[in-house]
């Protein structure tokens, strides 16, 4: 195996997606390494939640192929999803579970060990809550409950779909602090529309516009000449900046 092979992560060759005659991605060609925090950035409709649905095996992969840490993903499809976590972006939790009840049912599956699971419970900050019903809890506490679940495994490839969405300021920086902190280790995908969150937390960014990749560079280089992300964003999606 060559040094590069063994910083791949996901690689990803002519990944096609139509919905009946929409094209939601088109031709997608992108090799991600180990320790990329990756910020997935584009408008509404853009295609984030398609690709991201394709890498963790949510859709079907109809053209093209995704391989990940040297399988093929259609073709390993158990082993591969071992390795990988996911927080989509409506956060599907058992509401008449417990918190804590919720995520040991989550290590049962993983057959992870009981303390595990206390250890992920202080790691994302929901200690306080773990007796109550996820009913019960604040949004900030089931992102938090649900972001618990997507790491509790220790996956390789952490695949996030807008993980602050909805938090106040402080619920925030602890959610991107535990973020930084698994980047370092793992292969992190976030979709957001904050820009800070992508220059507080990503290595790199990936601009797909209309189903096609615009832009894949460093934050610096996207920022390029423009004030700011937020200018090279409409820029590049071609959205007039009202002054």
């Amino acid at each position: 195996i060559s040094y590069y092979g063994l910083l791949m992560s996901l690689e990803i060759k002519n990944l096609t997606k139509k919905f009946g005659e929409q094209t939601a991605l088109h031709n997608i060609n992108l090799d991600i390494h180990k320790n990329e925090i990756i910020g997935l950035l584009g408008p509404n409709g853009a295609g984030k939640s398609t690709l991201m649905k394709s890498i963790v095996g949510a859709l079907k992969i109809e053209e093209g192929e995704i391989i990940f840490d040297g399988k093929n993903i259609t073709e390993n499809e158990t082993e591969v999803k071992k390795n990988i976590g996911f927080l989509p972006e409506n956060n599907p939790l058992y509401l008449e579970m417990y918190v804590k009840e919720y995520l040991q049912f989550v290590a049962d599956i993983h057959q992870i060990s009981k303390e595990k699971v206390d250890e992920i419970i202080d790691l994302v900050g929901i200690t306080p809550e773990k007796s109550k019903k996820i009913s019960q809890l604040s949004k900030g506490y089931k992102q938090r409950v649900g972001l618990a679940q997507a790491i509790l495994h220790a996956p390789d490839l952490l695949i996030l779909d807008e993980p602050t969405n909805g938090l106040d300021p402080n619920q925030i920086l602890e959610i991107r602090n535990v973020i930084k902190e698994i980047g370092k280790e793992k292969t992190v995908i976030l979709s957001t529309h904050i820009m800070q969150e992508v220059e507080a937390l990503c290595t790199r960014v990936i601009l797909i516009h209309q189903g096609n990749i615009v832009q894949d560079a460093d934050i610096a280089d996207f920022k390029g000449k423009f004030n700011n992300l937020e200018e090279a964003f409409a820029h590049y999606t071609s959205v007039k900046i009202e002054d």
